[in-house]
């Protein structure tokens, strides 16, 4: 898995980048998001609301590749803000 996009957002909202992911298998999830949560930075996925008014994740990650996408999405927010490609 890799990062193929990450845009730092500074705007007035929890939300700290936009990111694309990039599975070993080839395919593309396009918009995730690093959000500034109590307990520090962690990775949103896409979600929609439903009918109910709730909102509900339309990606659904195993634990072990969620721990191992959030290391590599905040070890690249930190080489984005720190200005290296």
């Amino acid at each position: 898995m890799r990062i193929v996009r990450m845009n730092p957002y500074n705007g007035e909202s929890k939300t700290r980048a936009f990111f694309d992911v990039e599975t070993t298998e080839g395919i593309i999830i396009k918009g995730l998001t690093l959000v500034e949560g109590n307990n520090g930075l962690f990775v949103g996925v896409p979600s929609e609301k439903g009918k109910d008014g709730k909102y509900y994740d339309k990606v659904i990650f195993p634990k072990e590749l969620k721990d191992e996408l959030s290391e590599l999405a905040l070890k690249k927010y930190e080489e984005v803000k720190a200005g290296v490609q």
